[in-house]
């Protein structure tokens, strides 16, 4: 009786102690919820710009960083949309004096970088001043550091000054210690994804349009670096063969730099520009806070709006995720803004490598349906390639930057025979039965005879031709024409605006112009919207919790080789017909 009492007691001490703490727990999200979100700006306020972080274009916002636990985790993730709004905003709030950047190692793309470059150049006609400090500075860093006022280095830090690479991972070794056939199906000499499985090194088509590409992308890194340190292009290449950048001194011996000091030592500099008591400290600003604040900029009418449609991320079929594009989502979204009168024109923003072929189609189907009905602008960011070009080559216009990676024209069909890894690593083997010699087909547990290898080679030759044919009737020029700069083989923005396969050099505001002229909108009549709509607050805590709890399900039962079933996923993902660009591409 006494033992049964004893459980009774601890189960009632247990229910009081779950509901005092699910009071708690609550209470801490009703006040992240309804906090006051109002943000006065301070007088003589600089704009901290800190870009030493992962960039997407949409930013995601976790109002329960703050609280900690399985609330809490990784700070709000900023978006390219967010800091270009902030720094239009503050071009024209005379509350911000200044801009100051934190750029040592962006998180972003080339023509990520170049978005917020420009935009950072266009706040500089207010007037007002940009600085920056740095204990080193990557080439990236330096990119957006070079349009600065001022520029700090770090007596002890570093500036990388030795030109750009890329560079590739090959695993054929891997699979062959593994056993593991991979059965490659491709059509273009350019289409180097699969190379990664096939090959230890590079092939020369594949070292040919690399170069090429990196190329293009250093000659508007240099040319634009020469306008704002007023150094000759030739001098900044001679300076990167010959690695004499290679200390602060010699940094600031050459230009590149306008001071070597610490931090407090800028400051103490903006304290004396900004007419601050030294005693006082300076009123920074970050973007999220920044934009929580009245915006400067005024919107136009309610029932004149460009919808910008974000797709980021490999493609995928089904809904997607967060890091990639479903078909079905981007289909469902894509149709809601068709038909929505209130929405005249669109802009399909894309950062994406490709991925399925088929989905790839689907996404070309939608767009060209809403093209029939409303402008539709493509919006390349950092890579529009493949499947990426496949959903541009559907839109009116194709805008991209300069330095965007595009191209990559190409199919490829990718299986892998697990037969012999199963058998002698493993100790598993198969057998079956079936109504037909090709009943499993295709199929990674036997070898596959000539005849259904060929039956594949022959639908990714269809998928081919099916390509090129929509991409020449959306570029409008001959399919011949268009075969020649397909192959599979990327291109820069540059080198693309020259071939004929993008319309403009520009960033997605040149874009939502172009689409709003197009839909007979005058400038400051419309707004501008951006979709998916971001998730509410309980949303994305419940998708938080979710997510980590895969993972750390996944961590815990697997251990160590949980990244390699990360990785495992991954290339299942590239399994059937593909479109996409050379499997990560990585240029520093």
């Amino acid at each position: 009786m006494l033992q049964f009492l004893k459980y009774v007691l601890a189960t009632f001490v247990g229910i009081i102690v779950f509901i005092f703490l699910s009071f708690f727990i609550l209470a801490g999200i009703g006040s992240a919820l309804s906090s006051d979100d109002t943000v006065v700006v301070e007088d003589k306020s600089v704009l901290r710009l800190d870009l030493n972080q992962p960039i997407q274009e949409v930013g995601v916002d976790n109002p329960f960083a703050e609280l900690g636990g399985p609330f809490g985790g990784n700070e709000n993730v900023v978006g390219l949309k967010d800091i270009l709004e902030a720094l239009k905003n503050a071009q024209i709030d005379d509350k911000i004096k200044g801009v100051y950047l934190k750029t040592e190692g962006p998180g972003a793309g080339w023509a990520t970088l170049e978005e917020i470059r420009n935009q950072l150049i266009e706040f500089k006609k207010s007037k007002k001043f940009v600085v920056t400090y740095g204990e080193t500075y990557s080439e990236k860093g330096y990119y957006i550091a070079s349009v600065a006022d001022k520029i700090y280095l770090n007596p002890a830090g570093g500036l990388e000054w030795n030109g750009l690479s890329a560079e590739y991972s090959f695993f054929k070794g891997t699979f062959d210690k593994l056993e593991i056939k991979p059965l490659v199906f491709r059509v273009g000499e350019f289409k180097s994804a699969i190379e990664m499985f096939s090959r230890q090194d590079m092939s020369e088509a594949s070292k040919k349009q690399s170069i090429e590409l990196i190329q293009a992308i250093n000659n508007n890194f240099l040319k634009n670096i020469s306008a704002s340190r007023n150094i000759s292009t030739e001098e900044l290449k001679g300076l990167a063969d010959s690695l004499a950048v290679e200390d602060p001194k010699s940094a600031l011996k050459y230009k590149f730099v306008t001071n070597l000091g610490y931090q407090d030592e800028l400051e103490t500099v903006l304290k004396r520009d900004l007419k601050i008591e030294e005693k006082k400290g300076i009123s920074y600003i970050g973007v999220e806070k920044y934009l929580k604040g009245e915006s400067k900029i005024k919107e136009g009418d309610f029932n004149n709006r460009v919808g910008v449609l974000v797709a980021e991320g490999e493609i995928t079929s089904g809904d997607g995720g967060d890091e990639n594009i479903g078909s079905e989502k981007f289909v469902k979204e894509l149709k809601e803004i068709r038909e929505n009168d209130k929405i005249k024109a669109v802009v399909i923003r894309i950062n994406s490598p490709g991925g399925s072929a088929l989905a790839s189609d689907v996404m070309w189907r939608e767009i060209q349906l809403t093209a029939k009905k409303k402008p539709v602008i493509a919006s390349m960011s950092d890579v529009a390639a493949s499947g990426g070009y496949y959903m541009a080559m559907g839109c009116d216009t194709i805008v991209a930057q300069p330095n965007t990676i595009t191209g990559s024209i190409g199919i490829f069909g990718l299986i892998f025979n697990v037969t012999d890894f199963m058998n002698n690593k493993l100790g598993i083997t198969f057998d079956g039965v079936g109504t037909s010699p090709h009943a499993d087909w295709p199929t990674a547990t036997r070898d596959m005879t000539d005849f259904e290898k060929s039956r594949i080679q022959k639908s990714v030759n269809e998928g081919y031709e099916t390509f090129t044919t929509k991409a020449a009737a959306g570029r409008k020029m001959s399919v011949e024409k268009l075969k020649s700069l397909a192959q599979g083989r990327v291109w820069s923005g540059v080198e693309a605006k020259e071939n004929g396969l993008v319309d403009v050099l520009g960033g997605v505001d040149d874009a939502i112009k172009i689409a709003a002229k197009a839909a007979k909108l005058k400038e400051g009549d419309y707004r501008v919207r951006y979709y998916p709509e971001k998730k509410k607050p309980f949303d994305e805590l419940l998708t938080k919790i979710m997510g980590d709890n895969e993972e750390k399900a996944t961590a815990k039962t697997l251990g160590d080789l949980a990244p390699y079933v990360k990785m495992y996923k991954k290339l299942m993902n590239m399994g059937g017909t593909q479109t996409r660009m050379p499997f990560e591409l990585i240029i520093r």
